[in-house]
């Protein structure tokens, strides 16, 4: 049985040759620790994480290849964002729309005495300028704001949020944890001043990669950073450094899975992102069209496809949707994701809570041929019927 894969939501498979590729040069010829030694593969594994550094920084128009801040995911960079930079007092701002990389920080500091609103969202995900503009009082200090959500695809207004952040003299932190790779990103136009990316998903990168790009307006000496420790920088002071990247990446770089993000970020350069997200987009508009037509299907998201990405949510009515994932995978090898997707503030907002929803997620290597199968697999469970 052929395997159709369409979970690159949650992560994506399979990776550009040139992942795994410099991932085994890495490991067979470098190894060594970049930034605490001064020998030949040392300063080799060094100029590996700057290109990565310098790469990453270039995708999304960042002007200092220093200020991208290396983590394990995007998870961590949004950690590392949030705690760095509000105090008991300080109020945040986000959306009806965010994953729980986001709610459950945003909860924790709620209970330490940072303000949080949260601004409804419509029932397609998509969030009104105006709704946040009224919602960004005087004093608040930040707004959170997912780019495309991971369960509906809905692209968020960054650009609007970020020119309403410079005038109420607010920060911008954007999750681009599902952007990153596949649609445009541009910090410097949309007045971004802190990016969290992951590796693993539409960068095609491997797992345990990440980052959390620092904007000019952030003083890194008043940012916290989550763990203090060896730099291989002033290693004769016994406090932390306040040059950046050091400041925040303290311990050994996951370099070896930096290695293979370069070779993603390469393969993005070459491909272009533009070219990815049209090729998305094609197959997005077969696979929406094909499940308007099949009984009892409900679609979540907004129908214009240049307003979100090629990740589907729906619901079968009569069908139990945790068992249809499961014969999708057992009876026809179609990989997917169903449950709440690690977003229960977004299911709630769509009206699948607390059941959930079934997920496609399409990616760069994903072909019509898949889409098809998918669609005529779903139509088989449907004209079966509940089992």
């Amino acid at each position: 049985m052929t395997t159709i894969y369409l979970d690159n939501t949650a992560t994506s498979w399979p990776k550009p040759p040139a992942v795994a590729e410099a991932m085994v040069r890495f490991l067979a010829d470098i190894g060594a620790n970049p930034g605490r030694s001064g020998h030949r593969r040392s300063i080799e594994a060094a100029r590996i994480v700057y290109d990565a550094r310098e790469a990453l920084a270039s995708l999304v128009d960042a002007p200092d290849p220093l200020r991208v801040i290396f983590t394990h995911n995007a998870t961590e960079a949004l950690n590392l964002a949030l705690y760095g930079l509000l105090k008991p007092g300080d109020r945040v701002v986000t959306s009806g729309m965010e994953h729980n990389s986001v709610m459950r920080p945003l909860r924790d500091l709620e209970a330490k005495g940072v303000a949080l609103t949260i601004v409804p969202c419509a029932p397609d995900g998509t969030l009104d300028p105006a709704d946040l503009d009224a919602a960004v009082t005087p004093g608040t200090r930040m707004i959170v704001l997912t780019h495309a959500s991971n369960v509906t695809g809905t692209l968020l207004p960054v650009a609007q949020a970020g020119a309403i952040a410079r005038r109420r003299d607010a920060l911008l932190l954007v999750d681009a944890a599902q952007t990153a790779g596949v649609y445009p990103i541009d910090v410097e136009a949309d007045a971004i001043d802190l990016l969290a990316v992951t590796g693993h998903k539409a960068l095609y990168g491997p797992t345990g990669t990440g980052a959390l790009v620092i904007g000019e307006r952030i003083d890194a000496r008043r940012m916290e950073p989550l763990r203090r420790g060896g730099t291989g920088s002033r290693s004769e002071h016994q406090v932390q450094p306040d040059t950046l990247p050091d400041r925040f990446e303290s311990g050994s770089l996951n370099a070896v899975g930096i290695a293979g993000l370069l070779g993603a970020l390469t393969w993005i350069r070459e491909r272009r992102v533009l070219a990815i997200r049209e090729h998305e987009l094609g197959l997005l508009g077969r696979l929406l069209a094909g499940l308007e037509r099949l009984p009892g299907v409900t679609v979540f998201g907004p129908r214009e496809l240049e307003r979100r990405l090629a990740t589907v949510s729906f619901a079968i009515a009569g069908h139990d949707q945790a068992a249809v994932g499961h014969r999708l995978d057992a009876e026809f090898g179609i990989l997917c994701r169903v449950g709440l997707h690690c977003s229960p503030a977004a299911h709630r907002t769509i009206g699948t809570f607390p059941a959930g929803a079934l997920r496609f997620g399409l990616g760069a290597f994903n072909t019509a041929r898949d889409i098809d199968a998918a669609l005529a697999a779903l139509d088989a469970i449907i004209r079966e019927g509940p089992r």
